[in-house]
């Protein structure tokens, strides 16, 4: 049985994980440093913080100059102001859930991120106050389980009977670590072909291609 709800938030509400992907390649390649897009979401999705700042320098070799991140940031601003779409069945499926069961976000991103966008796409009532980053609510972001256990103790559930949703490898990695009951989604405009493959290669017992198999799953869960 499940009592509550974990859900990843870039690339499983939001399509946000592709749009990072070609501004990041855009980014390195401005710079000097060729990069693809799917090179760039093979190497950057889930990542957060300070892992997130060591990656982009691996890729690139070394410190990135400030060009980059000044253009990454206009970026931000400009998706911030303007929205994304979210994902194919994401909202269908947020609204469709008991109105008193346990929910939450656990996402790499800032919490003002994640806020402005559900706001975009009308969700912004659906969490509460269940809005958590790895950023800003624990000392270590994916791979490692920390989010997830702030986020069912938040909730005031057992993490063993919590389902996660995540899409990234990365994310999948902590969800299992964290001993929750987890399934990988693909189904963003990121999750190419093979994505299914990666995300049971980083430990997700179940993927899903679309949010109806979740809810069937959820119901069989709730009735047990």
């Amino acid at each position: 049985m499940i009592d509550g709800i974990i859900f990843d938030f870039d690339g499983v509400l939001l399509e946000s994980e592709y749009a990072g992907g070609v501004q990041l390649a855009a980014g390195f390649t401005a710079v000097g440093h060729p990069t693809t897009v799917q090179q760039a979401l093979d190497r950057f999705v889930g990542l957060s913080g300070q892992n997130f700042v060591d990656a982009l320098e691996a890729h690139y070799g070394g410190p990135l100059p400030s060009e980059f991140y000044r253009a990454r940031e206009a970026e931000d601003v400009r998706v911030l102001a303007e929205g994304l779409t979210a994902v194919v069945g994401a909202i269908d499926f947020v609204r469709a859930l008991p109105i008193d069961w346990p929910r939450a976000i656990a996402s790499s991103s800032t919490t003002h991120w994640i806020k402005t966008h559900l706001t975009h796409i009308g969700l912004r009532n659906a969490f509460g106050a269940h809005i958590y980053s790895g950023r800003e609510h624990v000392a270590r972001g994916k791979p490692a389980p920390d989010i997830y256990l702030h986020a069912a103790k938040q909730l005031g559930i057992d993490i063993a009977r919590t389902l996660i949703i995540e899409d990234s490898p990365v994310g999948v990695t902590g969800a299992v670590v964290s001993g929750a009951q987890v399934v990988g989604l693909a189904v963003g405009q990121h999750c190419g072909p093979d994505h299914e493959a990666v995300l049971r290669r980083a430990g997700a017992p179940i993927v899903v291609h679309d949010f109806a198999a979740i809810a069937d799953m959820v119901a069989a869960r709730l009735a047990a």
